[in-house]
């Protein structure tokens, strides 16, 4: 029996310190081994939202090795080859990113950033919290495709809807 292939991805915001944290985090949990997550950003925050570990953490998700890391990391020699590049915040899907390794399928699956919410610590909490949810709910979607029997074109157009669900209420 042959084993199943293995699918990369990159999860790319501005920060690298809320979304594409728990888009990493979430997909290295659901993909079940089918699916290798990371995360960049173009101008990395330096530091993982506190917010971000909190819910995590709370949700029995390991934080860590998660980090803040610049994007040219996984441009480098030597970094893994992408099958799929998700960019998660409005502002990184339209920055010029660097060329990745193995030629990925690529799509945007913008989320309101929580980091940028400002009041209480329970209305970022929620913010965070409603983020998560909405990149649980994609995440999910999109590791029950069946990558193997579709062909290219039909793959880049589930992803691209996929990031244009809407949550109810939106």
């Amino acid at each position: 029996m042959q084993d199943e292939k293995v699918y990369n991805v990159l999860f790319l915001c501005t920060g690298n310190s809320a979304r594409s944290i728990l888009g990493e985090s979430l997909l290295n949990l659901m993909g079940k081994g089918r699916f290798r997550a990371w995360s960049a950003g173009s101008h990395p925050a330096g530091r993982v939202n506190p917010f971000a570990i909190e819910l995590l953490q709370k949700n029995g998700i390991a934080t860590d090795n998660l980090r803040s890391k610049n994007w040219d990391e996984f441009s480098q020699p030597g970094a893994p080859e992408f099958d799929f590049v998700f960019t998660v915040c409005d502002n990184a899907a339209h920055e010029v990113c660097p060329v990745w390794p193995g030629q990925p399928m690529t799509a945007h699956w913008g989320i309101e950033d929580p980091a940028a919410v400002e009041g209480s610590d329970e209305e970022k909490r929620k913010a965070f919290v409603q983020a998560y949810n909405q990149l649980s709910r994609r995440i999910s979607l999109f590791i029950s495709l069946p990558l193997k029997s579709l062909d290219t074109l039909a793959i880049k157009e589930k992803v691209v809807a996929i990031g244009k669900l809407r949550e109810q209420g939106e």
